[in-house]
């Protein structure tokens, strides 16, 4: 049989090989770094036999098919360790993800102590050194094996696997998993491992069921690799936007309110508000008309738009159903269907096209318990959203309009080089999700990708992510864990002009359908701040932050001219405010570098005499003295620019 190899080059033998065969072959020390195998396209085992002409490539560590092989290998020694520390514990699935594994148990939850342990006895079974081995079992076989040893959620997962699903298990020692692969030679392979946390998940991502114990870990070839990891993960635990707008007093959540239903401070509300009217400001110059429409609305509104069919389980229903005389209403998930009535008021003629619709919507969207996230998974949010109203000859010029403000929008925040595009879909084999016919999304869709091309948009594509109406453009982020959020929506909609009977007279005096564009321009602003959070690990830009300037006098007898300052500077706009606190000026620089104020003002005797102030920054430090006018020049001209700064000091500074 003839190999091909992945420079090119082929390799023939006489007769059947396994892949680890063949990379022993090649190297002794390739063998030694082979997590898996590659065949004409496929991952597979590094123990398939190879028994006809392939191309065959050898992978290791350093691919991404190679990191998983290995880290779903570091996951069953999890899984042994468990077993042999807590033999009462059940298993449920363990499988590699982007940065590690994870592995699910039915079991008491686990601390740090707890996983401190477990990490140890995990670098004896590595030191052991056992190979892995795999070996099927028919289906029957299969579910006696995983009765015998107690394991009821395999045994689960065998009675949802096909009839004739081919059932493998790997064993190393005296540890036996249902595993489909692949995974490495010996468990001495793995050379750096931690276990970094542990949390509740349900079994099966339902919170109908039993919640279990998930321990999430990682592991490296390399101790150093493994310690750079650890960093980057101390990093992110300082960005987490769920602990760090805790701490800057930015939102809090409250039980009694309920889960999903952050609370905004001061801080917070006014970074939204700096948003929100910067938003509004700029859809007003780009021609949108604001609407403001009821919170609520009879179920009537949303069986004619058909959410009542496709999104009633995400909706906070108000009234009795069963009761055929009492009226029942629903929260609103979106604003089209408001705004279509405000478009509907008049007959329009094509001369009044396109509409543009804009609306600081507050939306109600019911979330799974377990989704609940920060600010960026909530039942209560508010979102910039708009609908565009026009003729089918306008749909491209408009969609241009639009994704020129989403790209706007995240140049001018500093996330445009955080994002990806994603055209998002329909999927053909699940036909009750959507309405519409084929040939109208398959155009539709076309109509979208052409455009998207024809603006240089680079973009991925994904079957079944659609809105039931329409394809969508995603503008994708992901969080510092990795996470993948959509951020900004533009919409293409083909049918919900017709079921709202929404018309246009053309140029001919006949009434035509118009189509519409649902849009974002910023997306869900808690969900933004969150981002702008993590982003700038709590160092906003100066135009967001929620104080830009903080006065310190260095004592009372300065207190007059450091509010003479703030009054000059709230008279040009700038959020200012005067620490008058008995304190050393050593301390309260600190403590303002500490929340992440951009400029602090220091005045004494000499900035009183001299109409100046002493200006640090977290940009640059130690700025020097300026007079009064400059600064307020400058920063106003920093504020009015939405200019991003860079920090240049920051570690200097500490």
């Amino acid at each position: 049989m003839k190999i091909t190899l992945k420079d090119g080059s082929a390799k023939e033998y006489p007769n059947k090989m396994s892949v680890y065969e063949i990379a022993r072959d090649i190297s002794e020390g390739l063998a030694r770094v082979a997590c898996a195998g590659e065949i004409d396209g496929k991952v597979v085992d590094l123990r398939t036999i190879v028994d006809n002409d392939c191309e065959l490539n050898i992978l290791t560590f350093d691919s991404e098919a190679g990191k998983a092989a290995y880290r779903h290998t570091a996951s069953h020694v999890l899984a042994q360790a468990i077993k042999r520390l807590y033999p009462e514990a059940k298993l449920a699935i363990g499988p590699s993800i982007e940065n590690g594994f994870y592995y699910d148990f039915d079991i008491a939850p686990l601390d740090r102590t707890a996983l401190d342990e477990l990490e140890k006895e995990m670098k004896k079974i590595i030191k052991e050194g056992a190979e892995l081995t795999r070996f099927t079992l028919p289906r029957a076989e299969a579910i006696a094996l995983m009765k015998e040893k107690d394991e009821p959620y395999k045994v689960e997962l065998i009675m949802d696997l096909p009839e004739d699903e081919e059932l493998s298990f790997y064993q190393q020692g005296d540890f036996v998993d249902l595993c489909a692969g692949p995974h490495l030679m010996s468990t001495k392979t793995i050379k750096a491992i931690k276990l970094t946390s542990s949390s509740g998940a349900y079994w099966r991502g339902s919170e109908k069921n039993k919640m279990l114990t998930r321990v999430y870990g990682t592991a490296y070839t390399k101790n150093a690799d493994l310690e750079a990891y650890l960093e980057h993960l101390e990093d992110i635990k300082k960005r987490d936007h769920n602990k760090l707008g805790r701490e800057m007093e930015l939102f809090t959540t409250v039980d009694v309110i309920g889960q999903g239903l952050p609370l905004l401070m001061p801080k917070g509300a006014k970074i939204i508000q700096t948003m929100q009217r910067w938003i509004e400001d700029e859809e007003e110059r780009r021609g949108y008309m604001r609407t403001k429409t009821p919170f609520m609305a009879k179920k009537d509104l949303y069986i004619i738009s058909d959410h009542w069919q496709h999104y009633k389980e995400g909706m906070f229903v108000l009234g009795d159903e069963e009761d055929e005389d009492s009226e029942v209403f629903a929260l609103r998930p979106m604003t089209c269907p408001f705004q279509y009535y405000v478009y509907k008021q008049s007959q329009k003629s094509y001369r009044d096209l396109p509409c543009r619709y804009g609306e600081t919507s507050v939306l109600f969207r019911n979330e799974d318990s377990g989704e609940m996230h920060g600010l960026t998974r909530v039942r209560q949010f508010t979102i910039s959203e708009g609908h565009l109203i026009l003729t089918p000859e306008q749909v491209e010029e408009e969609f241009a309009g639009c994704l020129d403000l989403a790209m706007y929008c995240l140049k001018t925040l500093g996330l445009d080089g955080d994002v990806t595009y994603r055209l998002s879909k329909w999927d053909p084999n699940n036909r009750e999700k959507y309405i519409g016919n084929e040939e109208d999304w398959e155009n539709m869709e076309s109509k979208m990708r052409e455009m998207l091309i024809k603006n240089g948009v680079k973009f991925t594509e994904a079957d079944g992510e659609a809105a039931f109406y329409g394809p969508n453009l995603d503008i994708q982020a992901k969080n510092v864990y990795g996470k993948e959020d959509t951020m900004i929506t533009l919409q293409l909609d083909f049918v919900l002009a017709e079921r709202f009977d929404m018309s246009y007279v053309d140029a001919g005096g006949e009434k035509k359908r118009p189509y519409i564009i649902h849009r974002t321009s910023i997306g869900c602003y808690e969900r933004t701040l969150a981002w702008l959070i993590e982003k700038y690990a709590g160092m906003f830009p100066t135009w967001l932050c929620p104080e830009q300037v903080r006065i310190l006098p260095i004592s009372e007898k300065y207190h007059d001219y450091a509010n003479k300052v703030k009054k000059e500077l709230m008279n040009n706009n700038v959020l200012v405010t005067v620490d008058e606190r008995a304190e050393k000026i050593g301390y309260k620089i600190r403590e303002a570098r500490l929340e992440r104020i951009p400029y602090m003002l220091v005045v004494g005797q000499k900035e009183e005499e001299d109409g100046i102030v002493s200006v640090r920054s977290r940009y640059l430090g130690d700025e020097g003295q300026k007079p009064l006018d400059t600064f307020i020049d400058d920063i106003c001209k920093e504020i009015r620019s939405k200019e991003i700064r860079k920090i240049e000091v920051v570690e200097k500074e500490k």
